[in-house]
């Protein structure tokens, strides 16, 4: 152990190098287990948001419509996947199959319930981001766009898309840290990721260190997250 370490653990274990030892060894049983389970947390993680921004941008889309129908059925979702817990929307999407269409529940759709149910409340907050990054863009941009001869499309993907991912980068950023510490209520479905892990480590030992473990575990990982995009927020400041 390193010696900087040394003087504080013994002092945790009130100098019992004993009880540090069953420490150690129980870390040692626990670490592969929560390894295995920080993977179900990372595939959760990059499958959320691969789908849900993607699909965030087409709700801001229908948010923004001048069709008045497609407008209000999208506000009514953001309103529905915003205004209610996660843990509830988790719980629906896995028991509507079989409640809405008498579908047997199978062992391997848990965790696409999983994957579900947090692609489609992440993409109702990552399209209001979406939308206020949008709106905010002077006008006079697209109609300068309209001058020169680009199409809608063009004007979009090429003047105002690169603009706006630059200004909703913070917010997103906030999102993505929220996500890592959300991916802990997977358990609602018995989905066995490190949070779970931990809780099972935690009950058979009757110790809360498996969940000091685990908080470290999200720490390194949303410090991770928020350095990442830090640093894509830094290049993209190519006019400072």
């Amino acid at each position: 152990m390193p010696f900087f370490l040394r003087f504080p653990v013994l002092f945790y274990f009130g100098g019992n190098m004993q009880n540090l030892a069953d420490f150690m060894n129980k870390l040692a049983i626990m670490l592969p287990d929560m390894i295995s389970g920080f993977g179900v947390t990372l595939t959760i993680f990059i499958l959320t948001l691969v789908f849900s921004l993607p699909l965030g941008l087409l709700f801001a889309f229908g948010r923004m419509s001048k069709n008045r129908l497609l407008r209000t059925l999208n506000k009514a979702y953001i309103s529905i996947m915003r205004g209610t817990p996660l843990m509830l929307q988790l719980v629906v999407v896995y028991f509507s199959p079989f409640y809405v269409f008498g579908i047997k529940i199978t062992n391997s759709w848990r965790f696409s319930a999983v994957i579900l149910a947090f692609v489609l409340n992440y993409a109702a907050y990552f399209a209001e981001i979406y939308r206020s990054g949008i709106e905010s863009m002077p006008v006079g941009q697209y109609e300068a766009a309209k001058v020169l001869g680009y199409t809608k499309t063009q004007t979009f993907m090429k003047i105002i898309l690169p603009q706006v991912i630059k200004r909703i980068l913070p917010p997103i950023t906030n999102e993505m840290i929220t996500l890592v510490k959300d991916t802990s209520l997977a358990f609602v479905l018995a989905q066995v990721e490190m949070f779970t892990a931990a809780k099972q480590f935690a009950a058979a030992q009757s110790s809360v260190m498996p969940l000091m473990v685990a908080g470290v575990f999200y720490y390194i990982f949303n410090l991770v997250v928020a350095s990442g995009m830090e640093y894509v927020e830094t290049k993209l400041n190519y006019y400072r």
